[in-house]
């Protein structure tokens, strides 16, 4: 599974416009964001679709979510939500 090409990230730009929003995050790449100083969402692609893996809330791995439908964008920004929404 690749790291996601300028070209699946421009299908996601509304999505990553809503994750932009979230102040603790910085985007250091387009599609790769960190939390404080460490790695905590990107963006992969493969032929099943586009997939976003978030650390996971104990910081030790990712967790992966299928992001080529709402309704896994909807859960992806749930969880982003719940980790890095308040200060």
């Amino acid at each position: 599974m690749r790291h996601a090409r300028p070209e699946a990230l421009d299908r996601i730009e509304p999505l990553l416009a809503q994750i932009r929003a979230f102040p603790r995050l910085t985007e250091r790449s387009r599609g790769v964001f960190y939390l404080k100083s460490k790695a905590f969402l990107h963006f992969h692609e493969d032929p099943a679709g586009l997939f976003a893996d978030i650390r996971t809330p104990d910081g030790t791995d990712f967790d992966r979510f299928e992001v080529s439908e709402p309704a896994g964008e909807a859960a992806l920004l749930a969880r982003v939500s719940a980790l890095a929404g308040s200060a």
